[in-house]
């Protein structure tokens, strides 16, 4: 089977048992729109031979048990889905805020990010606070969220050389993402400040903070709220 197309959507074998539906290449949020529409028409009408579901940018991967399905049976059993999209009910997204010290031991690359862009290290973090973020998706390690809707002016290259570790809760920024990491990690973004608020929580029935989605607001804390919100 090669790629084929259904109105926005583009099918292409990704293996055996796997479908990829892409909705464009571009990062935005039309096609986010879409794949998290298909995601939830997914979600609450399952098909029987699916196995998962793995959003991305632009794109839905799905697994599927060969032995029940084949990929042009796939197709056309998700062709009805992408009929209703447009129609599809979308729940009211959450609106989740992250506080972050910013900066010093908790932001080591803020300084040098800020004077890579000809500003104060202020107005990076006042840039960085005072964005919308959307969850676009997750993945890397369990719980880190890719947010769309960094301010461009923020956008910067990744570190030549990653750290073997990055803190637990360290708030990066790489390429036009930014993101949290939720566990202690090798990891090239730069980093900016750092939060408290533990990120995924395998001891709770929801174990990701974040999910797909989501709104995302960072808040500036002090290093002594810092401390006061991890003793909690």
């Amino acid at each position: 089977m090669s790629k084929q197309s259904a109105g926005a959507a583009l099918f292409r074998p990704a293996s055996d048992q796997s479908l990829l539906i892409s909705f464009g290449r571009q990062i935005n949020s039309e096609a986010h729109q879409r794949v998290l529409k298909l995601l939830v028409l997914l979600q609450a009408e399952p098909i029987g031979a699916i196995r998962n579901l793995h959003p991305a940018y632009c794109s839905l991967l799905i697994k599927f048990d060969p032995l029940r399905l084949d990929h042009e049976q796939l197709q056309a059993a998700l062709l009805p889905y992408l009929g209703r999209m447009e129609e599809a009910p979308m729940p009211e997204p959450r609106q989740i805020e992250i506080p972050v010290c910013y900066g010093g031991e908790f932001g080591p690359d803020l300084t040098e990010l800020a004077a890579m862009h000809g500003m104060t290290p202020e107005q990076a973090i006042e840039m960085h606070s005072s964005s919308n973020y959307v969850v676009y998706f997750l993945g890397f390690v369990p719980g880190f969220a890719y947010l769309g809707g960094l301010h461009p002016a923020l956008a910067s290259p990744r570190l030549e050389t990653p750290r073997a570790a990055v803190p637990r809760g360290s708030v990066g920024i790489g390429g036009n993402q930014t993101g949290v990491y939720p566990m202690a990690t090798p990891g090239g973004w730069r980093l900016v400040g750092r939060t408290p608020v533990a990120m995924f929580r395998p001891d709770r029935p929801q174990m990701n903070v974040l999910q797909i989605g989501d709104r995302v607001r960072f808040r500036p804390i002090s290093k002594d709220q810092f401390a006061e919100l991890v003793n909690r």
